[in-house]
């Protein structure tokens, strides 16, 4: 016997259930931005604390998201994948090398599990969920390919983020050498550990967060978990539909790429970090907010 699913609710009715952890990511996600515009003011502590609590309400912003998008078994996968492997890596580099590089953490980022604080899991999963959309927006729907244009993604952040922690204190390489052309203090083998550990990461993130664009199998809509007989939607509306509703990820995605590059320019010194930042991170990040502002104007259009 084929049977179909239901009919879905009403779009008002949908948007009525989902506002509270839409506001909510919203409101997170300016928080974390905020706590960020605030570093070139801050130093000692107060610096510490603020880069600790951005981390965390960033975190928080994409959890929430992940959960009104998808909700909270996948967010909770999400913390789980990203967080669990980022953690597991982590902890091994410390003890082994591998496969960063031999480095330690300072203590300055607050309380440690396995010699890892605990914000660095955080840390890695603030940035590998919204990556992970944006690999799946500039990658065939269904395509794989989404992965390593995650993992890009994802490992490019770390040209912003390294030379920073590293200026601030709040780690040191055992041998920074050799390094990036302009970049010096982190060595080249923290990198490719980066996009090693991003491709594990956004692999098994692909398998965990549904995709909504995936093409159906035959006799299946996009998305079903039985047997059904509705069509899939067309496969552009749908794309667009599901790429205007993401403000939180293009919020904070865009923000740290753009915020990063006018920090290492402007506040920090630090042009060539600016530099293969903006370019590198940018070639990921630049064309998914212009396809995710073009769907917003598609679906206001509407």
């Amino acid at each position: 016997m084929v049977t179909t699913e239901p009919s879905p609710p009403p779009r008002t009715a949908t948007a009525r259930r989902r506002s509270p952890l839409a506001v909510a990511s919203l409101l997170l996600a300016v928080l974390a931005v905020l706590a960020q515009v605030a570093h070139p003011l801050l130093s000692g502590d107060a610096l510490h604390t603020t880069t600790v609590a951005a981390v965390v309400l960033f975190a928080a912003a994409v959890l929430a998201d992940a959960a009104r998008r998808f909700g909270p078994a996948t967010a909770g996968g999400v913390l789980l994948v990203a967080g669990g492997i980022g953690l597991l890596a982590e902890a091994v580099g410390t003890a082994t090398g591998f496969p960063f590089g031999a480095y330690s953490y300072a203590g300055s980022l607050g309380p440690q599990v396995l010699d890892v604080p605990v914000v660095v899991p955080l840390a890695w999963t603030m940035m590998a969920y919204p990556m992970l959309l944006a690999g799946r927006t500039l990658a065939p729907p269904g395509s794989w390919t989404a992965v390593p244009v995650a993992a890009v993604g994802l490992a490019s952040w770390d040209l912003f983020l390294d030379p920073m922690m590293v200026a601030q204190g709040h780690w040191t390489w055992a041998d920074p050498t050799p390094a990036l052309p302009g970049v010096p203090g982190v060595p080249l083998t923290n990198y490719a550990g980066w996009l090693l550990v991003a491709l594990v990461i956004s692999a098994v993130l692909q398998r965990v967060v549904p995709d909504p664009r995936r093409p159906p199998r035959k006799g299946r809509p996009a998305g079903a978990r039985g047997p059904a007989s509705r069509p899939a939607p067309a496969p552009g509306p749908a794309r667009a539909r599901g790429s205007a509703e993401l403000a939180v990820p293009g919020l904070l995605l865009g923000w740290t790429w753009l915020g990063s590059t006018v920090d290492a320019l402007v506040f920090s010194g630090r042009p060539w970090v600016a530099l293969w930042g903006f370019v590198v991170m940018g070639a990921v990040v630049a064309p998914t907010l212009a396809h995710w502002l073009w769907a917003a104007a598609s679906m206001r259009r509407r």
